[in-house]
């Protein structure tokens, strides 16, 4: 008995309406003390919102359950995406209710202000739909639907609970996934930025003879099969397939380095989901590598079913490091589990010049054996810096400072071309679209 006393107690709430119908009742009172002529009045009055506010507990708690609420999400969220949230609310009792909704969202969200605001009339069901943007990988704890019933009477709400607790793990973005594969498959990347890339002499890996349509190559003639046919026939080729490629993921300090939400490992590994995705497309091989001061996981390159989901498994726990990476031990892994020439795609970040130059022996000795990319980030703050007017010296000071910084990432980029090493200097929110052109760039060149 104590128990269901105290559960009244603690989820009955008084409305402002009640509070504004007993100031009204106070306000009597005292017009009383100079109005004698109000009589019993003002207790009428306070006897009446007695009676209204007891049977509006009444209809209320009358039921034991007059409203059911859950919570629909999707088994893994999309880390740096907008994700949908469902809350489904019916309404049980038998008159029209209102009734806010406060849905208890992952402390990460730092979110206040999930309140939403229901009519629901008896039977109906409506839908609550919003989006959460996580912006780190992990998981993610739900917690109570909290809803304050109120009938037409509205002088108190009535709190319900719905234990709707769950946890939702956030991968590596997804969202998008889909979009490039139908893109890929329809030719039609432009649409996310991704070029169409012009076609560079043709592979050694043979199709099939066709008749000749206008605008075919003319030097993929097949003279004998025209003699034979008595028309023009032509050979066509398809792009080399099978080709290993793998994403470096670096750990160190420099990616813990934030954008719009997003650290530089966020959209390195974003990227890396986005581009194995394609290269299996392309019926090519997805590995993995990941480094800091240790090497991290090592996944071999395979074009299975299962690898990409494997692929994201791995980079879900993935977390920044304190330390420099060791490239003389990814110089060693690579050699070590990358047994035939391979595209390996280095992401990574450098601040400073002479930064790259100790990397440099490494990363020449890998491109020695292998055709390697190296991805690195332009400083997005810094180039808005440089691009603002100087108000006073100190202005210009800081302009000067961005603009020599902004310099030595571009000198960065030729220092490794100048070593036979592709490199791509790109801003975080470009990265997915610029590796994803290059990798189809090189595919096109026949170079993988």
């Amino acid at each position: 008995m104590k128990k269901i006393f105290n559960q009244f107690y603690v989820n009955l709430f008084l409305a402002d309406r009640f509070f504004l119908a007993l100031g009204f009742c106070v306000l009597l009172f005292l017009l009383k003390f100079f109005f004698s002529w109000l009589g019993d009045l003002p207790i009428i009055a306070f006897g009446v919102l007695m009676v209204i506010l007891a049977v509006d507990v009444f209809v209320l708690y009358r039921l034991n359950s007059g409203l059911e609420a859950k919570r629909n999400t999707p088994k893994r969220l999309s880390n740096g995406d907008e994700n949908p949230i469902q809350i489904e609310v019916q309404n049980t009792y038998g008159f029209s209710v209102g009734i806010r909704i406060i849905d208890e969202v992952p402390h990460q969200f730092q979110l206040r202000d999930t309140n939403f605001y229901l009519h629901l009339k008896p039977s109906e069901i409506k839908f609550i739909n919003y989006k959460l943007r996580p912006t780190k990988r992990g998981e993610y704890s739900f917690g109570f639907i909290r809803a304050y019933v109120k009938s037409p009477l509205g002088l108190i709400s009535r709190r319900y609970n719905f234990d709707n607790a769950k946890v939702v793990p956030v991968f590596p973005s997804f969202i998008n996934l889909g979009q490039y594969e139908l893109m890929a498959i329809s030719h039609h990347l432009t649409e996310f930025g991704i070029k169409k890339i012009r076609k560079v002499g043709q592979s050694s890996e043979f199709d099939q003879i066709k008749n000749y349509v206008g605008g075919d190559d003319i030097r993929t003639i097949n003279w004998k099969a025209t003699a034979r046919k008595g028309s023009l026939m032509v050979n066509t080729y398809t792009d080399e397939k099978s080709q290993n490629i793998y994403c470096v993921v670096d750990k160190s300090r420099t990616m813990r380095m934030p954008f719009e939400g997003l650290s530089l490992l966020d959209y390195a590994i974003n990227a890396s989901v986005a581009l194995a995705k394609v290269a299996m497309l392309k019926e090519d091989k997805a590995g993995l590598i990941t480094l800091s001061e240790t090497i991290g996981a090592v996944v071999p390159a395979e074009k299975k079913s299962t690898q990409l989901n494997h692929i994201m498994q791995v980079l879900y726990k993935e977390k920044t490091r304190y330390l420099e990476s060791n490239m003389e031990m990814l110089y060693s892994t690579i050699r070590s589990v990358i047994k035939q020439r391979s595209l390996v795609v280095f992401f990574t970040n450098f601040e400073s010049l002479s930064a790259l130059q100790r990397q440099m022996p490494y990363l020449k000795r890998i491109a020695k054996y292998h055709l390697l990319l190296v991805v690195f980030f332009e400083n997005t703050e810094l180039k808005s810096l440089s691009l603002t007017p100087a108000q006073d010296i100190e202005g210009i000071y800081y302009k000067t400072i961005a603009e020599k910084f902004i310099y030595e990432k571009k000198v960065m980029a030729k220092e490794l071309n100048k070593h036979g090493i592709l490199s791509i200097l790109t801003t975080p929110q470009n990265l997915t679209i610029n590796i994803i052109n290059q990798y189809l760039a090189l595919k096109a060149q026949h170079k993988i």
